[in-house]
């Protein structure tokens, strides 16, 4: 069988669906099931607030072949996909010095973390605005602008994790951010924060945020009032 897989890292896919109340919750579920029975592979599920969707998928695997299957299989259960969003794990060019462990976590995380199950997910780039173009910047300039970015980030540790995959030729933007936050207002907080640092308030620029709560694929549904 063919194999479509990264040099290094996951394939990341983010999934946004409407869900009607007959939706096959149990097919739905085993397809999940399914998905993460094979080495390497990772989903999770989370209820979503707001009415751009009402459940997230983020899917994570080796084989990006796999991540089209679970899409076919997941549409075959009456769903209906509003928005996604592709990207690969990668550890970013200001990162490259950290040591290999925090390298390989990057490219190879365990999600949901423990104890976080607050969601949100954001697109995101750099603009190429007159008189505010990241890409005219030289390197040494970026990175100091990324390490205000990364300090600032700091003050969260063990209330927020940050998963950012690339996505420049995959998606529509640069980037996608997973948070997964201990509370609600964590998730405001850090973003809140961070938008002051220069690499933010002066070059970055974002896509629609979904933020909602993760939990069992069986909870979500019955949150969403699905038939069983």
């Amino acid at each position: 069988m063919d194999t479509s897989i990264p040099s290094a890292g996951l394939g990341c896919l983010h999934l946004f669906y409407r869900v009607p109340p007959a939706v096959n919750t149990s097919e739905f579920s085993a397809q999940i099931d399914k998905f993460t029975s094979v080495e390497g592979s990772q989903a999770v599920v989370a209820s979503l607030l707001g009415h751009k969707a009402d459940m997230a998928v983020m899917a994570l695997a080796r084989d990006m072949r796999q991540l089209r299957e679970l899409q076919t299989a997941l549409a075959s259960c009456g769903v209906e996909l509003v928005d996604s969003y592709l990207s690969i794990t990668e550890v970013s060019e200001y990162a490259q010095g950290v040591p290999e462990e925090m390298k390989r976590a990057r490219l190879y995380p365990t999600v949901p973390p423990e104890g976080l199950n607050e969601f949100c997910f954001y697109p995101m780039s750099k603009s190429r605005n007159v008189g505010a173009n990241w890409y005219t910047q030289d390197y040494e300039e970026r990175m100091r602008m990324m390490m205000q970015h990364g300090k600032s980030g700091k003050e969260f540790r063990g209330r927020i994790i940050q998963l950012v995959t690339g996505s420049t030729g995959l998606d529509s933007h640069e980037w996608g951010v997973t948070l997964f936050g201990k509370n609600p207002d964590d998730l405001k907080d850090a973003v809140y924060t961070m938008r002051f640092d220069e690499a933010s308030a002066k070059y970055g620029e974002f896509g629609d945020f979904y933020v909602g709560a993760i939990d069992s694929c069986e909870n979500v549904f019955v949150s969403l009032g699905c038939e069983s």
